[in-house]
């Protein structure tokens, strides 16, 4: 494993946005590490935010999928040859990743890769999302960046779980259709002065300047989950005067913090996604080396789901790091 192979970075200097491909060894696994071949590369918005707002270099975060090539040190619960995901904290844009085993989860036969990386973190984060908001059958929900990985998912288990009214929030007319297909009854635009408030239990992906109109639009007794990573400041006086309370969650308390249960809904989740009830929406599978571009999707806001990084199989493959403690959580 000593042979030159190419991997993206990020090149700050550049300018925001703009990845480059450089040259690396491909990594060899520590204890409690395995090495992928990766054959797909989840784009997360914190990803493509973090990259833009950057001023020296980093490395790239992802959801990863592929194939077990090697093992290191005291691995006995993966083998060579198995299919598995996780979320890969840096290099992770690369045709090889080194994943700790405790952000590492196999992916079951009749799943793609692509699937995987659709699936499972955003996945997690709309079951969990919605959980912690408590969601009584009957209650009416919105979900904002409804268009998005997370979204689409919070979409279906709103609708699965008996929710009364499901509302879309997109940032555009042109997503309506879209949306609609994954089980939204009504769709609002951002701009629109009436969102069709108020709302029993809102889930939030895009915080920022949203946050304040998305508080304003709570039923009395209303509960907000914000999941995003935009930050923004809500009033006390506008939660005090609805009765209304916010939540924050983050997927990462539960995979560090209550690990069983993150196993079971690990499970229910692949259930759900393979009787149906939960469907995948990848916008684009785009090469590797045009990472740049996926960015570039998501940061104008013009993906529908999923935006999916596939390694090509013919090509020098490349090299990517993601060690560590296992305490950033798990894929």
């Amino acid at each position: 494993m000593d042979r030159e192979v190419l991997v993206l970075r990020i090149r700050h200097e550049v300018g925001p946005g703009a990845l480059v491909a450089e040259e690396a060894d491909r990594p060899e696994p520590g204890a409690g590490e395995v090495l992928i071949r990766t054959r797909a590369v989840g784009v997360t918005l914190p990803a493509v935010r973090k990259v833009r707002d950057a001023r020296d270099p980093i490395s790239l975060a992802g959801e990863v999928a592929g194939q077990i090539v090697a093992l290191g040190e005291g691995v006995a619960a993966f083998g060579v040859g198995d299919r598995v995901t996780g979320l890969c904290f840096a290099d992770a844009y690369a045709e090889f990743a080194v994943l700790n085993t405790a952000m590492t989860s196999r992916i079951p036969d009749g799943a793609s890769d692509v699937e995987a990386v659709a699936l499972v973190r955003s996945g997690m984060v709309a079951r969990g999302a919605y959980e912690a908001a408590r969601v009584e059958p009957g209650e009416s929900v919105l979900v904002t960046a409804a268009a998005s990985a997370v979204g689409t998912l919070a979409l279906q288990y709103a609708k699965a779980g008996g929710a009364g009214r499901v509302v879309a929030a997109v940032s555009s007319t042109d997503k309506a259709d879209f949306v609609r297909s994954l089980g939204a009854d009504e769709v609002v635009v951002y701009e629109d002065a009436d969102w069709g408030a108020p709302y029993d239990v809102i889930l939030d992906g895009v915080g920022g300047d949203l946050l304040g109109p998305t508080v304003r639009a709570l039923a009395t007794g209303g509960r907000l989950v914000a999941f995003s990573s935009g930050g923004g400041t809500v009033e006390a006086y506008e939660l005090l005067v609805r009765g209304a309370s916010m939540i924050g969650f983050q997927m990462r308390a539960i995979a560090v913090g209550k690990p069983e249960l993150y196993d079971r809904w690990l499970r229910e989740l692949w259930q759900l996604h393979e009787e149906g009830t939960l469907r995948t929406a990848v916008h684009e599978e785009i090469p590797l080396a045009e990472a740049a571009r996926a960015h570039a999707l998501i940061e104008q806001r013009r993906n529908l789901g999923k935006v999916v990084l596939v390694a090509d199989d013919g090509a020098t493959p490349s090299s990517g790091r993601c060690g560590g403690d296992g305490s950033s959580g798990r894929g």
